[in-house]
C-alpha cells in the first residue's frame, strides 16, 4: 500500500522540488498540498506570493491545495494551532505523511518532528541532507524556472529581488550567501519546472520594502 502524503507548499523553488522527488517513488502517493497565507494580505508567508497565483501552481500540479489563513502578526501558538487543526484533518483523511522542503537546519527539522510527534503523522524530508550547490544545479538542470519575491536586505542588496534563480544567479552571490537561500536570505516562486502540467506565465510588479525585506510583486499574466 502507498504512503498518502501532503506537501507543505511555500511556493518557492525548495517545496516544489519536494513535490517532485516524492512523486519520483512508486511507494509514495502525494494527495495534496498546504501553504500558510496571511489573512490580513492574502499572500503566501515570506513569501509574498499572491493567493491567486498560488492556486494556479497548485492547478499546474494537478493536486489540492489547502490554503491555511493566519491573523498578521501571528504568534507561534497561533501558527501551532492552525497547524494541530490541519494535523487533526490529516488523520481524518488518511493521510500518512507530510513532506518538507528543508535542506539542513537541524533546529528547523527538529521542529517540525516535535511539532507532528505523536500524532500519527510522518514527517518526510526529500530534500535532507542534499549539499545545497549540488541540489541547485539538479533543479535548474531539470529545467526549474523561479523568480525571487523577497529578499533579506540585511543579507542581500535590493538589486537581487525580482530577477530570475539561475546558475547566473548563483554565481553572482555574495559569499557566505546558501544558493539556495536556507538561512532566509531570498525566497522564490516557481513558474515552471517537473512538477508542473504548464509554465505559468509572470511579470514583476512594485517592490515593496517591510520590515528589513524587500518584496516583487510577482502576478501571472492572464
Amino acid at each position: 500500500m502507498k504512503k498518502k502524503v501532503l506537501v507543505s507548499w511555500s511556493t518557492g523553488k525548495d517545496s516544489a522540488w519536494a513535490l517532485h522527488v516524492p512523486r519520483s517513488d512508486s511507494a509514495i502517493e502525494v494527495r495534496g498540498l498546504f501553504s500558510t497565507l496571511s489573512r490580513r494580505f492574502c499572500r503566501v508567508s515570506m513569501h509574498a506570493t499572491r493567493k491567486e497565483l498560488l492556486c494556479r501552481q497548485a492547478k499546474e500540479t494537478g493536486l489540492p491545495v489547502r490554503a491555511i489563513e493566519l491573523p498578521y502578526p501571528c504568534a507561534n501558538k497561533q501558527y501551532e494551532a492552525a497547524m494541530d487543526d490541519l494535523i487533526k484533518e490529516t488523520n481524518d483523511k488518511g493521510i500518512d505523511g507530510i513532506a518538507f522542503g528543508d535542506i539542513y537546519l537541524a533546529d528547523v527539522k527538529h521542529y517540525r518532528e516535535k511539532q507532528l510527534g505523536d500524532k500519527g503523522i510522518e514527517p518526510i524530508f526529500p530534500l535532507w541532507g542534499n549539499p545545497s550547490v549540488e541540489l541547485a544545479e539538479r533543479m535548474l538542470a531539470t529545467g526549474l524556472e523561479a523568480y525571487v519575491s523577497s529578499v533579506d536586505l540585511k543579507k542581500l542588496p535590493l538589486s537581487f529581488v525580482g530577477r530570475r534563480w539561475s546558475h547566473e544567479f548563483v554565481k553572482e552571490l555574495p559569499e557566505g550567501i546558501d544558493p539556495c537561500g536556507e538561512k532566509g536570505e531570498f525566497h522564490t516562486v516557481v513558474v515552471d519546472g517537473p512538477m508542473f502540467g504548464n509554465r505559468i506565465e509572470v511579470e514583476p510588479g512594485e517592490v515593496v520594502q517591510r520590515n528589513g525585506f524587500a518584496y516583487d510583486d510577482i502576478r501571472a499574466v492572464r
